[in-house]
């Protein structure tokens, strides 16, 4: 068995996690809403959306609202739901984040609902995000979404 490199983390505290809790509730529950403005705006502006189901990452917050406006577009015309459910959230300091930066890592499942069929899975996850603190709250710097099918 190969063993990791040790790699110093501190948790965030239970009242960081419960507000990350919150923030990745209204997080996914915008985009099963299939709202634009709203889920493209839990990312920096220079944010950065990658994932092995796409060749390139998508960079900056206009990019990520201009591919998830066609997604959700052709999402809704199908009349699919899609329901993210989000488990396993892990969250650590960032080395360099002095408090104001935390990793997070998550499983998530996508669940599709197509119009009068039975719900499905559609993908399982793997999430891994570094989120920074903005006014108050939580946008994500850079999310890297591995797909355990690919």
């Amino acid at each position: 068995m190969v063993q990791a490199a040790a790699v110093a983390t501190t948790p965030v505290t239970a009242e960081v996690y419960q507000d990350l809790q919150h923030f990745y509730a209204r997080q996914m529950q915008s985009s099963d809403d299939l709202d634009v403005p709203a889920w493209a705006g839990t990312f920096t502006q220079d944010g950065v959306f990658a994932t092995n189901a796409f060749d390139e990452p998508i960079k900056g917050r206009a990019a990520i609202a201009e591919h998830c406006d066609r997604a959700f577009a052709a999402q809704a015309r199908a009349r699919i739901v899609r329901r993210h459910v989000m488990t396993m959230l892990a969250a650590v300091h960032a080395p360099d984040g002095a408090g104001e930066r935390v990793d997070t890592r998550s499983y998530v499942m996508v669940l599709e609902t197509r119009h009068g069929e039975k719900p499905t899975i559609y993908c399982s996850t793997l999430c891994e995000d570094t989120l920074i603190r903005v006014d108050g709250g939580w946008q994500v710097l850079r999310r890297q979404v591995s797909r355990d099918d690919l």
